[in-house]
């Protein structure tokens, strides 16, 4: 993944002041300078492409090459109010046990102190 952002990133304008790679920001700037002319770093550049997908292949992954295939499609959540009913049910059942402690409180007394006498 990173290989392919970094590929994307230098064909999309490489950094042509890095020291990283001298030759290719001459001829990359030389190649942007005739407005596409000078085929020699489109002509390295396609070269590179097509080893790396050799390489991906033999691997067995799949190299995107259109921008549907780097995007990640999400599902949108449907309207269905469905999923909704197992929240209600569950907030049913909290009341229902409220109810039920409140009954249970009925059944002591206040005026007993705990000390067995009555």
């Amino acid at each position: 993944r990173t290989i392919l952002l970094s590929v994307i990133s230098l064909l999309n304008e490489p950094n042509t002041f890095s020291p990283a790679n001298v030759d290719a920001s001459v001829m990359f700037r030389k190649w942007r300078d005739s407005k596409g002319k000078d085929k020699e770093y489109a002509e390295i550049i396609r070269k590179q492409v097509s080893a790396t997908k050799a390489e991906a292949e033999k691997d067995g992954v799949k190299v995107p090459t259109t921008l549907a295939e780097y995007c990640i499609k999400t599902k949108v959540p449907s309207n269905d109010n469905s999923s909704d009913l197992l929240y209600d049910d569950l907030y049913d059942d909290d009341i229902d046990d409220e109810d039920e402690e409140e009954e249970d409180a009925d059944c002591y007394d206040d005026d007993d102190s705990g000390n067995e006498e009555s």
